[in-house]
This record gives structure tokens, C-alpha cells and sequence, in this order.
């Protein structure tokens, strides 16, 4: 009896040592964050946006850590991911609802911005040209100096902006319905 009782006893201890003994990751470097398109705090979204958030950190952006010309992930990690919950224009393409990654070509003038078909991508290593769904341009501009990458949505008149930023560059992305 005692031997059983031990054995038990032994058999509990390492189950809770174990447990005691998952590996968590640290906080993410670039972390992860969503932002919403939506009519009012209260709507249901119209679009949402899932994206990680990298630092400037001294760092020069956009030329030397973001290369011009070159496709971005648009953030940081895996490819930003954007989901239409319904039928919107960009440009002269009308997009069906649904989600789709979101890439950028940076130019020191203008951005290329891309919807692709490609998902669950880590950054831009195997952007394909074929997958994409919409591209248009849109001028850069510049703005207040921002630490960390990020993308909030400003209703319009007939849908939204999605406006990105980071250090003193700022791009609007048109959205209609």
C-alpha cells in the first residue's frame, strides 16, 4: 500500500513538474495589433486590418530598413492581413468581401498598395505578382514623427481611408462601397 501510495505520489510530482516547465515565448519585438473600420464605436466592422507593429529605434525607415521600390510586408512577422466584410472599391478594381494580405512597394513619392490572395505568409520572402487581387498608388506625404508602425481608418464620404504611418511618412489608402 505504502509503495502504491509513493508511486502515485511520484507519478503527480513529475506530471506537475512538467507542466511547471513549458517554454513560453517573450513578448513579441514588433507586437501584434488590429484595427477596425467601423461607422461608429458601436457598428459592426466594415474592415479590419491585423498587422504587427515594428519600433523606429533610431533607426532611418523608409530607404534603408524599408527599401524603396521593394515589396513590404507592410509591419513586421507574417504578411499584414486585411479582411473586406463587404464588396469595396480600391481604385477602379471592386474587391469581393473577404481577406486577402496586404503589401506595399514604398516609393519616396508614392506607394504601391497590393492586395493579395496569398495568406498565413511569413513577411514578403514568397510574394507572388500572380496572386494579387488589387494594386493601386497612392501619394506619400509626410506628418508629426511616429515611433512605431501604424494603421488607423478615417471615415469618408462614400467608405474609408486607411492611413498608414511610421516615422514622418504617411500614406492614405482609399476604401469605397
Amino acid at each position: 500500500m505504502k509503495k502504491s501510495i509513493l508511486l502515485i505520489a511520484i507519478m503527480l510530482l513529475g506530471t506537475i513538474t512538467s507542466m511547471n516547465a513549458q517554454k513560453f515565448a517573450g513578448l513579441q519585438k514588433s507586437p501584434t495589433d488590429i484595427s477596425y473600420a467601423k461607422a461608429d464605436r458601436n457598428a459592426k466592422p466594415e474592415i479590419k486590418v491585423v498587422y504587427s507593429r515594428p519600433q523606429k529605434k533610431g533607426r532611418e525607415i523608409f530607404g534603408d530598413l524599408v527599401k524603396y521600390d521593394k515589396v513590404w510586408r507592410t509591419g513586421a512577422d507574417e504578411a499584414t492581413e486585411i479582411k473586406l466584410f463587404k464588396d469595396m472599391k480600391i481604385g477602379d478594381k471592386t474587391v469581393k468581401a473577404g481577406t486577402y494580405s496586404l503589401f506595399t512597394i514604398p516609393g519616396e513619392k508614392e506607394w504601391t498598395i497590393i492586395l493579395s490572395s496569398d495568406l498565413d505568409i511569413w513577411g514578403s520572402y514568397s510574394y507572388e505578382k500572380g496572386n494579387d487581387v488589387a494594386r493601386i498608388k497612392v501619394p506619400a506625404s509626410s506628418g508629426d514623427a511616429l515611433e512605431v508602425f501604424s494603421i488607423a481608418f478615417k471615415k469618408v464620404d462614400k467608405g474609408y481611408h486607411m492611413v498608414m504611418g511610421w516615422d514622418t511618412t504617411r500614406v492614405e489608402v482609399p476604401f469605397y462601397m
